[in-house]
């Protein structure tokens, strides 16, 4: 006899606009970014629910969505025989001529989805951080509990919590407080010194976020947003709790990647993310062949090196030809073309990027189909960055956005 499973319906809120990742959302939505050479943002929160069996999933996308919707369309087609399913669901205006007023809004205007599902629980989780998590042992967390709301916590110093929306919870994980970036964090109960910051990830028993949904979209002073207004509402009456994040064991996870997790809303926290990729004992392993990241993989021949050079700590994509260069600490996304005695170090190099003779790449992301001529240089005078219109972060990571050949 077929064992008899809850039904579960998966949302993921992919709707940002990422205006902090700039030039890198110029055309395309957050979650659409490249990441890791040949994935995308959204790719990892996919494969979470995909290798966690939840596989009836909604995605609801707003802003330039279009590389977003052809991406997950292309991609991540999955068997319908047991009523699997990944959607782009875009913005419908069922509700009136509006867009989105906030993530809960989002969902609000998507009922339909709930409704017609008829799930008994509903995952919401964000479309845009890097990590992996086995979510249905966080589900059945939340089953068990009986509660109406469950938020996936991860321990964070509590010096640094005041950058995080910050979750107050009991010995028992029952939340008493939702904190956003508080200046005095609360720590845990028995660890002190840490706090448990929200990671954007929910579970809902079904009827509860209903009806948590309808009575946000008659409060005349909301925001509309799940972590801002909902999970309060929940907390205040006592019906929410935490799952800490440590708890959650995925196969094949090392010590060092057992419970990351980045969010990668900026420049930096985006280049902070790859470099975690890339040393010899990654902080992040993308080699876990028992909890794949799935992706299209651009059809292409396998990278080649020609001419003597060297090239460590770097992630190779496929179609790469690397010709007697120097390349360190760097991901190189799919075809990607280094001539010879080019210097390449501590870079985001995207797919179809060329880089020429003699060229400079320091601590730079170059999006798509960027051109470096012979001899040009990128990160490494700030001030001639800017003059060319080039974005510098606060960490001083350069930015070159898709498609511009860079002027010398």
């Amino acid at each position: 006899m077929a064992k008899t499973r809850p039904k579960v319906l998966s949302v993921v809120l992919a709707g940002g606009e990422g205006k902090r990742l700039m030039p890198l959302t110029m055309d395309r939505a957050k979650p659409a970014v490249p990441f890791g050479g040949t994935y995308r943002l959204i790719d990892f929160v996919l494969s979470n629910l995909a290798n966690s069996g939840l596989t009836q999933i909604a995605v609801l996308t707003q802003y330039k969505s279009h590389s977003l919707d052809r991406h997950i369309s292309i991609t991540w087609r999955m068997s319908t025989m047991l009523g699997s399913y990944v959607t782009p669901v875009p913005a419908q205006q069922r509700l009136g001529p509006r867009w989105y007023q906030g993530s809960a809004d989002a969902i609000y205007q998507s009922l339909n989805l709930i409704n017609d599902q008829n799930p008994d629980y509903v995952v919401v989780f964000g479309a845009d951080n890097i990590y992996r998590m086995d979510v249905d042992a966080m589900l059945q967390y939340h089953i068990d509990s009986g509660l109406g709301c469950t938020v996936a916590g991860i321990r964070v110093p509590r010096k640094e919590a005041s950058a995080f929306g910050i979750i107050d919870a009991d010995e028992n994980h029952r939340i008493t407080e939702f904190l956003e970036k508080p200046v005095d964090p609360p720590g845990l109960p028995g660890s002190p010194d840490e706090s448990f910051a929200s990671m954007g990830n929910y579970i809902f028993s079904r009827e509860a976020l209903v009806q948590a949904l309808h009575d946000d979209a008659h409060a005349p002073d909301s925001r509309h947003d799940m972590g801002g207004d909902i999970i309060p509402k929940f907390v205040d009456a006592a019906d929410a709790q935490v799952y800490d994040f440590r708890d959650n064991e995925v196969p094949g996870h090392t010590d060092k990647d057992a419970d990351y997790w980045r969010d990668v809303g900026t420049i930096d926290a985006y280049h902070d993310a790859h470099m975690d990729l890339v040393s010899v004992d990654p902080e992040f392993n993308l080699y876990n062949p028992d909890w794949p990241i799935w992706t299209m993989q651009e059809q292409a021949p396998g990278a080649k090196f020609v001419m003597r050079g060297s090239c460590d700590d770097t992630l190779v994509s496929a179609g790469c030809i690397i010709s007697g260069t120097d390349i360190y600490r760097t991901v190189l996304g799919p075809r990607a073309r280094i001539e010879r005695w080019a210097r390449v170090d501590e870079s985001i190099v995207m797919n179809h990027v060329k880089i020429g003779s003699n060229a400079t790449v320091h601590r730079a992301i170059l999006d798509k189909n960027v051109i470096v001529p012979d001899g040009a240089q990128v990160g490494v005078d700030h001030d001639h960055d800017r003059a060319r219109g080039f974005t510098v972060s606060p960490g001083g990571v350069t930015v070159v956005g898709k498609g511009i050949t860079v002027p010398y």
